[in-house]
């Protein structure tokens, strides 16, 4: 490549534009990355002259990042080599265009009526556009009119204004005949997610798990047949300070359970899975489509039910601590092979349902995962029991100095009671926070230290029934 502060300035300026548009396409790749970016891999068969070219390469995204463009020539890379390349998005509208025309003439076209009144006439009349700002402003030869009269006509385009965005490029061609050319850029406003349909079994003891990729194109061009990639994993971004098209994420689209689909095919990327899919697909503008992701049916499930408690309750007197407090739901499972399932899970949401005694799907909640390799643990919270409630009070508190040191002993008591008023026992799990250092003097349950601040009970409840938890506790602060 001969280094560009050699090139004579007058050759980009009069270089021969050749544009390419999407029929001149031979191959497109689309990669996209769950932060809302893309690389996007355009090959075209381009008809160019020998010598200086300025290549007008169209139908590429609104919202490129033109310091991220690279072309390469796949059939005469010798010898071929690129001057400057300026992104124009300057578009074509009807008041861009009258802009453009300020200081200069332009013909009006007005209709007025015959001479016998039984028709009308075109007359036409050169005027110079002397302003655009909040209206226009024409002189004729004989008066200025702050409206148009009648429609206009322009006697050509201003090269710097482009009916759709286009990277001019000032190349070199080292040969006259069709060459392969690549264009490669990264752009904003392609995003993905994974949504995740999971069916409960009527025992509730497994689930038939789906995965599907949302894809919403705004980046203000079409992608026809394009080979689709996916990259999982939070990649790293230096985000400059610029003004760009915040576009809004849509609303996800409904889902239903439905017969496997041919999955994308998984692998490892560096420190991220890319998922491909196994056929060309094509990406419209100003759409959102779904393609399957991956399947599993059978994996197993645990239940759990959660009571939470708050840190504050050890360090003050407070009675009673809240009456029907609710018990959370939560369904988890292992991301193994032997679960049945064992496949990296892009970060995404997983939509629950079940089915009624009619044999009817009934959505029951939905959670969000982060990226979750294999091996690893899901657990989603799909809302709070309606037959399990619960009552907190504390039954004892007493406060003692520690020899002015500004610490103090809390010693406090508790009663937990849970009401079941389902036909079948359950098990709820009680995590209770607590802090500074601690230990529990007495209770009636046993319990694990889950952390260092936290206790976990698991209390039995019989079916159409209650259990009480008792403990007292220690803190010093």
């Amino acid at each position: 490549m001969r280094p560009y502060f050699l090139l004579p300035l007058t050759l980009t300026i009069s270089a021969q534009e050749v544009p390419t548009t999407l029929k001149d396409q031979q191959f497109l790749a689309v990669t996209i990355y769950n932060r809302g970016d893309a690389l996007v891999k355009d090959q075209r068969e381009v008809m160019l002259p020998k010598g200086l070219v300025s290549l007008a390469f169209q139908e590429i995204s609104a919202q490129i990042r033109p310091e991220t463009a690279i072309l390469s020539n796949l059939t005469s890379p010798k010898d071929f080599w690129i001057a400057e390349q300026n992104f124009d998005f300057d578009l074509l509208t009807p008041q861009k265009l009258l802009d453009k025309y300020v200081g200069e003439k332009i013909a009006v076209i007005s209709t007025r009526p015959t001479h016998d009144g039984m028709g009308t006439i075109e007359f036409k009349e050169d005027a110079t556009v002397l302003a655009t700002n909040s209206g226009v402003v024409l002189q004729f030869a004989d008066r200025i009119e702050t409206s148009v009269p009648g429609r206009i006509i322009y006697p050509s385009v201003p090269v710097n204004l482009r009916a759709r965005p286009t990277l001019v490029m000032s190349i070199n061609s080292p040969i006259d005949r069709a060459q392969k050319l690549e264009l490669s850029y990264l752009t904003s406003g392609l995003t993905w997610r994974a949504d995740y349909v999971a069916s409960l079994s009527s025992d509730e003891k497994s689930l038939d798990l789906s995965g599907w990729v949302t894809l919403t194109n705004n980046s203000g061009t079409t992608y026809p047949n394009a080979v689709l990639q996916l990259v999982a994993g939070d990649v790293n971004r230096v985000v400059a300070k610029r003004n760009m098209l915040e576009v809004a994420d849509k609303a996800p689209m409904q889902m239903v359970a439905m017969a496997s689909a041919p999955q994308m095919n998984e692998e490892s990327l560096f420190e991220y899975h890319l998922y491909t899919l196994d056929r060309p697909t094509t990406l419209k503008d100003k759409q959102t489509k779904q393609v399957a992701l991956l399947s599993a049916s059978g994996v197993p499930i645990r239940k759990e039910y959660l009571l939470q408690g708050q840190s504050h309750y050890y360090s003050g007197s407070y009675g009673e601590l809240g009456n029907k407090l609710k018990i959370g739901v939560f369904v988890g499972f292992e991301n193994k092979e032997s679960a049945s399932l064992g496949k990296p899970l892009p970060a995404g949401t997983i939509r629950v349902y079940t089915k009624d005694s009619s044999g009817r799907s009934q959505f029951i909640g939905e959670d969000a995962i982060d990226h979750t390799p294999k091996n690893e643990d899901v657990r989603l919270k799909l809302g709070d029991a309606f037959d399990i409630t619960a009552r907190r009070k504390q039954t004892d508190y007493k406060r003692t100095d520690t020899s002015g040191k500004n610490r103090f002993i809390y010693e406090s008591a508790y009663e937990v009671e849970i009401k079941n008023a389902k036909k079948e026992a359950v098990t709820v799990i009680v995590l209770e926070p607590v802090p500074g250092d601690w230990e529990i003097i007495e209770q009636t349950h046993p319990y694990t230290k889950e952390t260092s601040g936290t206790a976990k009970f698991s209390v039995k409840v019989p079916a159409e029934g209650s259990a009480t938890l008792k403990y007292r506790v220690r803190v010093r602060i």
